[in-house]
This record gives C-alpha cells, sequence and structure tokens, in this order.
C-alpha cells in the first residue's frame, strides 16, 4: 500500500536550561517558568536528562519513590500546555533506583522507560539499574521513540525494527561540553540511519562535580539535516515537524527494506 499523505505537524519544543544541582523544588520552579510561554504552542516539550537534580551519582539521598513528585508536577504542567511532557528523574523501584523517563500527557496519562545504557565512566552503573526494554508512544499523529543519554551511542538499541519502528527519535541528555562534538555528530547519524526525525535536549552551566555542559541542542531532520539548533545558552528551540515530507521519502528511498535483521538481548 502506498502512504497516503496526512495532515499532520507536530510542534515541539526543546528547554536548553541550567539544572540547579540536586535541588528539585527549583528545579520545578525553574522550569515552570520557562514552560509557561509555551501554553498552547506547542505538541511536546523536552527537558533534559534528571532536570531535578543534574547528573547525580547520590541516588539513595533524592531518588523519589515511584517518581511521585515529578509526576504529580508533570501532569500539571502537560495540562497548562495541553502538551506531552518529558524528561528523565531519579527513581526508586523495588529497592533499585533508576534513571527513568517519563512521558506524561495532558490527560495525565503516564509512560517511563528506564535508560538502558548507564554511563561507567560516571560510574553510573555502580548506582542505578539498566533498564531492559525500550518505549514507542504514539501521539497525535506521529511515533515517538525517548531514550536517555548515552543511549546515543549505541545504534542498534536506536534502530528502527519490527514493532519500533518510529516518526521521531528524541533524547535527553547531560552531554559534557568536553565530547560536543561526537553529540552533534551522533545525533545526524541516527537521523541518517533510521530517516527519522531526532531531537535531542541537552542542559547548560555547570554541575555540583564542576562538569561543563555546552548545551547544542538540535532538531534534526530525516535526512540529516539540522532544521533548530542553540549552541551554549539558555533558551528554548522549537519546531514543526513535516510527517507528510517524511513519509514520502521513506516510500521512495526504502533502506529500511535491506536492513539486517537482528535480536536484541535482554
Amino acid at each position: 500500500l502506498r502512504f497516503k499523505p496526512r495532515k499532520v505537524a507536530p510542534r515541539l519544543a526543546l528547554l536548553q536550561q541550567p539544572l540547579i544541582w540536586e535541588d528539585r523544588e527549583a528545579n520545578f520552579q525553574a522550569f515552570a517558568q520557562a514552560l509557561a510561554p509555551l501554553r498552547g504552542k506547542v505538541d511536546v516539550a523536552l527537558l533534559p536528562a534528571m532536570f531535578t537534580t543534574g547528573f547525580t551519582m547520590r541516588p539513595a539521598g533524592l531518588a523519589e519513590h515511584g517518581a511521585e513528585h515529578s509526576v504529580r508536577w508533570l501532569r500539571a504542567q502537560a495540562q497548562a500546555l495541553d502538551a506531552a511532557v518529558t524528561g528523565s528523574v531519579v527513581v526508586e523501584a523495588a529497592g533499585q533506583y533508576f534513571n527513568r523517563l517519563l512521558w506524561v500527557t495532558p490527560d495525565g496519562a503516564v509512560s517511563s522507560y528506564d535508560k538502558r545504557h548507564l554511563f561507567r565512566m560516571a560510574r553510573e552503573h555502580e548506582y542505578y539499574t539498566a533498564g531492559d526494554r525500550g518505549l514507542l508512544v504514539e501521539w497525535r499523529g506521529f511515533k515517538i521513540a525517548p531514550l536517555i543519554c548515552y543511549d546515543l551511542r549505541f545504534p542498534v538499541w536506536s534502530r528502527r525494527r519490527i514493532g519500533y519502528d518510529y516518526d521521531l527519535l528524541l533524547y535527553v541528555a547531560n552531554w559534557p561540553a568536553v565530547r560536543r562534538y561526537p553529540w552533534q555528530q551522533l545525533l545526524r547519524a541516527r537521523a541518517i540511519e533510521n530517516l527519522s526525525y531526532v531531537a535531542g535536549v541537552n542542559r547548560v552551566g555547570a554541575d555540583g562535580n564542576g562538569v561543563s555542559y555546552a548545551g547544542d541542542t538540535a532538531i534534526v531532520d530525516f535526512l540529516g539535516q539540522p532544521i533548530a539548533e542553540l549552541a551554549d545558552s539558555a533558551g528554548v528551540v522549537t519546531a514543526t515537524l513535516d510527517l507528510v515530507r517524511q513519509r514520502q521519502i521513506r516510500e521512495k528511498f526504502p533502506a529500511h527494506l535491506d536492513a539486517d535483521r537482528f535480536r536484541l538481548e535482554p
């Protein structure tokens, strides 16, 4: 069957902001102020990874049981914006700690994804438990696969495949400035190889460990071309996605039909 164009044009907003180190309530307040001007203007708002704390290795003192506080706050923001809002937080569940992405819609529904690839260079794997399954959400006419930071380096986990076919691949991150070039190039690579829009939101400023972040938040189209970018200052990156054009390109250049089949192990 040939693709029949639909009038679908989702609007994205990526919030590139500094994070207040290990202070959930202060970050809630700061992001609420940054989100307020977007009310009624976007379909999805992306916040950085660990947006309530920064990239902390102190989950025992900071984790939320079941993410109760963050879910309540995200529901309020999603309802106010009439948009899905997503970002990751530190969560405790069944005696384990997770870097957990929360996807929350205006009706209060919550989906979650636990970071699969833990950043061993910061000893994340010593404090957190890795997830073992991806997440695919459908929202306002398009399919979205949300991932977290270091996952960007692993193309197999990000790959379009049977049961995991998406229009938009997104990454919420705390990606240090010292590795900004790989961040920029890998966002483009994931877009090209999957003929997918890719959105990557990063933070700016320095964290409590003195690590600096240069932002470089970007939205990249399905041919690998950046369509909206922000370097090292706080701000909001926005774009409207042309899903009709994306599907026409996928139909004209169906490289996915020649992709290698594979099976992911737990």
